[in-house]
């Protein structure tokens, strides 16, 4: 049986912009494999006026330009369909997590909205978004990098993405946990030695060594996902 293929549409005015992230590595096999299309869409093709314009100055006043409404409804309904998901990419959204994009990854299509100047007209936003994320509590340039950080974050819980399914499993903040320390060859490098249990094939000390290396690790570095962890145990 054929394996369901997931598209993104990434809506911006800035189409080249994502040339390099998404033709190299994991995201390139994943498109070569046809577990993923990426498609560009720029909001200036929706534009009406001969120069292509899609901003203006906010009502009210205020610093820099506003998204005009109708360019971006209209690329966004370009796209969508019944089972699409549009998100809008803020610093006014929901924080990006790991279990957020886990969640992203059970739908075939979503449509990334980037913002740009000063923001979308609130209307696209309430007609047309079905959530806003952030990728962080800072502010970009624009929402292109955001997108590229998303569809990076939510392609590993695809299947067939990663070459080892239970990659993502294991990663940081899965179980309200940090990742343990790795180690590869050699076995000395600058005199620091790897550990000993790491070298013993003995699997279940392996296992209780790693996962209380990541218990203190997300204790001393990230002390609210360890409540997070003690509450849930």
């Amino acid at each position: 049986m054929k394996k369901q293929q997931h598209r993104f549409d990434i809506l911006s005015l800035f189409p080249n912009y994502f040339t390099g992230p998404f033709t190299e590595s994991i995201v390139k096999r994943a498109i070569d494999k046809g577990i993923i299309e990426i498609r560009q869409i720029n909001i200036r093709d929706f534009a009406e006026n001969k120069h292509h314009r899609v901003d203006d100055r906010p009502f009210g006043g205020g610093p820099g330009m506003i998204l005009m409404p109708e360019p971006v409804s209209k690329a966004i309904r370009s796209v969508k369909t019944e089972n699409s998901k549009t998100i809008y990419l803020s610093p006014q959204g929901q924080l990006l997590t790991a279990k957020k994009a886990r969640e992203l990854a059970a739908y075939s299509h979503l449509i990334l909205l980037c913002g740009h100047y000063e923001g979308v007209d609130e209307r696209v936003i309430r007609s047309d978004v079905d959530e806003e994320i952030s990728i962080g509590d800072y502010v970009l340039t624009d929402g292109c990098l955001a997108a590229i950080v998303l569809l990076n974050a939510v392609i590993r819980f695809i299947p067939g993405t990663l070459g080892h399914e239970d990659a993502a499993n294991e990663d940081s903040f899965e179980n309200h946990i940090l990742d343990c320390p790795h180690y590869t060859k050699p076995v000395v490098f600058e005199g620091q030695e790897v550990p000993e249990v790491l070298l013993s094939g003995n699997h279940k000390l392996i296992a209780e060594w790693r996962k209380e290396q990541a218990l203190d690790k997300t204790k001393r570095v990230r002390p609210d996902l360890a409540i997070v962890n003690k509450n849930q145990t």
